[in-house]
C-alpha cells in the first residue's frame, strides 16, 4: 500500500478488492517498469539518487520484470490496489529501503497516465500494421476482379453496375481513414505528463524533458492540473476503434449477404464458417456475424468513458480508474476482428459470372441510357423523363432494355440509333464510365497500382 500512515485502520479487505484495478492495469506492467527506470535515471541525474542507488533500483526493476515474465511473480487484487503499488512493494522486498526513494516527486496520477500514453502509442502501431495487412488482402482480391460485375446499390435497391474490385476498394478507402485517425490518436498520446505529480508539479526541480526523451515522447505537457485528469486522448483512441469496428461491421454485413443462397456470389473457406447442431446442410458466416455483433460492446466502451468524464471537476478523481478496462477491451476486440477479417478475405472464392447475365440489358443501365441522350443533345431532365417512360414500357412487357427494338426506341425519341445497344451491354457497361473515381476497369487498375505503392 502506497499510503495509510494517517489512518488508524487498514482498508477493509472487500473494499480493497472492490477498488483494486490490478486485474486489468496489469496490462501496463512493462510500461510501468519502463517509466520507473526513466524516472530513476532522472532522479540520479538531478542528485536525488546516487549512482549506486540508481543501479540498485534499475537492476531490481529488471529482476522484477524477469520474474513477472517467467510467471514466478504475479501480483494479486486481494493484496494490491494497482500494478504501481505492487511493483514498488516487490522492489522494496528485493532491494530494501532505497526503493522508497523511487516515488520522489511523483504521484500515481502522473505515473499511470504516462504508462497509458505509452500503451496507446504501441496499440496504435499494432493496429496500423493489422489494418495495412487487411488492405493488402483486399487489394489482392480486387486485382483479380476488376471486371467481375455486381450490382451497386442505393436504398438497398439495385442502382448501377459496378465491379467487385471497385466495391472492395471502397473499403480500402474506409480503412485508410481509420489509419489516419489512429495516427492522430498517436499524436494526442505522444505527450509526457511525468513530473506533474498529483496535480501541481513538485518543489523538487525534476527534469521532465529528460524523462520525456528517455520514454520517446515528442513533447511535455504544460499544465499539471489538466495533465493528470486528461483522458481526451483515450476518447480519441476509442472513437477511432468505434469507426474501424463500424467499417468492419458494414463489410461483415455484405459478406453475410454475398454468401447467402440468394446471392451465391462469394464463398468463404470452411475454416471460417460453422455448421448447425440441427441442420446438416448449414454453412454459416459466423465470424462475420461475430464481428458485426462485437460493435455494441466497443461502442459502449466509448460512451461509458464519456459518461464517466462528463461531470468530473479538476483534477484527479478515482472515477478515472474506469478509463482502462474498456480501452483494453476495445483494442483487443478491434485487433482480433481485423485479423479474422483479413483471414476470411484471403479464403474468399468469387462466383465471377454470377451477375453478368442479370446486368446485361437490365434497368441498372437506365442512367447510362439517359446520359446517351444527353450526349445526343437532349437536356438531362428531358432525357430522364424519356427513359422513365421506356422503363415503364419495359417493365410492363417484362422485358430487358436490350430487348426493345430500335424502332420502338425511336418512338420515344428520334435521337436513338443503333449504337444505343452498346450502352446496354454488360460487356461494355464498365468501360463506358469516363469519370475519375468510377468503376471503369482501367481506372480501377490505376487505383490498385496507387494503393499498392502507397501501402508498400
Amino acid at each position: 500500500m502506497l499510503w495509510g500512515s494517517r489512518f488508524s485502520k487498514k482498508l477493509n479487505q472487500s473494499a480493497l478488492e472492490f477498488s483494486s484495478s490490478i486485474n486489468f492495469d496489469i496490462n501496463l506492467f512493462h510500461y510501468d517498469i519502463k517509466v520507473n527506470k526513466a524516472h530513476a535515471k532522472m532522479l540520479e541525474s538531478i542528485g536525488i539518487l546516487s549512482d549506486e542507488e540508481f543501479q540498485q533500483i534499475n537492476n531490481g526493476l529488471t529482476i522484477i520484470e524477469e520474474k513477472f515474465n517467467s510467471g514466478e511473480w504475479t501480483p494479486s487484487s486481494n493484496k494490491y490496489e494497482d500494478i504501481h503499488s505492487a511493483t514498488e512493494d516487490k522492489l522494496t522486498e528485493l532491494i530494501g529501503d532505497v526503493a522508497k526513494k523511487l516515488h520522489t516527486g511523483r504521484s500515481r496520477n502522473d505515473q499511470v497516465i504516462t504508462d497509458v500514453r505509452l500503451w496507446v502509442k504501441d496499440a496504435v502501431n499494432q493496429l496500423l500494421d493489422k489494418i495495412v495487412n487487411l488492405q493488402k488482402t483486399l487489394i489482392k482480391l480486387a486485382k483479380d476482379n476488376t471486371k467481375t460485375l455486381m450490382p451497386g446499390y442505393t436504398h438497398l435497391q439495385r442502382a448501377q453496375p459496378i465491379s467487385f474490385a471497385f466495391h472492395l476498394l471502397a473499403y480500402v478507402e474506409m480503412f485508410e481513414r481509420d489509419k489516419q485517425r489512429l495516427k492522430f490518436s498517436y499524436q494526442q498520446a505522444d505527450e509526457s505528463i511525468l513530473g506533474c505529480g498529483a496535480l501541481a508539479g513538485s518543489t523538487i526541480k525534476l527534469d521532465r524533458k529528460q524523462t520525456a526523451k528517455e520514454l520517446g515522447f515528442s513533447k511535455v505537457s504544460s499544465n499539471a492540473l489538466d495533465s493528470v485528469s486528461d483522458r481526451d486522448f483515450i476518447l480519441d483512441f476509442l472513437h477511432t476503434c468505434n469507426l474501424a469496428m463500424m467499417h468492419l461491421s458494414r463489410f461483415s454485413e455484405e459478406i453475410i449477404l454475398w454468401t447467402s443462397a440468394e446471392w451465391n456470389f462469394v464463398k468463404l473457406g470452411d475454416e471460417f464458417t460453422t455448421g448447425s447442431s440441427l441442420m446438416p446442410q448449414k454453412q454459416n458466416s459466423d465470424m462475420a456475424e461475430l464481428i458485426r455483433g462485437k460493435n455494441g460492446r466497443v461502442f459502449g466502451n466509448y460512451f461509458g468513458l464519456l459518461a464517466t468524464l462528463k461531470s468530473l471537476p479538476l483534477s484527479y478523481n478515482r472515477d478515472l480508474q474506469e478509463d482502462k478496462e474498456g480501452m483494453f477491451d476495445s483494442f483487443l476486440t478491434l485487433k482480433s476482428s481485423v485479423e479474422i477479417m483479413t483471414a476470411m478475405v484471403e479464403s474468399v472464392q468469387v462466383n465471377r459470372k454470377k451477375f453478368k447475365p442479370e446486368i446485361d440489358g437490365s434497368l441498372m443501365l437506365a442512367t447510362d441510357l439517359a446520359d446517351y441522350l444527353v450526349i445526343k443533345g437532349i437536356p438531362f431532365r428531358e432525357a430522364h423523363n424519356i427513359i422513365g417512360k421506356i422503363v415503364k414500357f419495359a417493365t410492363g412487357k417484362n422485358i430487358k432494355l436490350n430487348q426493345i427494338a430500335l424502332e420502338e426506341y425511336k418512338t420515344f425519341s428520334p435521337k436513338f440509333e443503333e449504337d444505343v445497344f452498346q450502352i446496354l451491354s454488360s460487356d461494355t457497361c464498365l468501360e463506358n464510365k469516363k469519370t475519375y473515381g468510377s468503376p471503369n476497369p482501367e481506372l480501377v487498375k490505376e487505383q490498385i497500382e496507387i494503393w499498392e505503392g502507397k501501402i508498400a
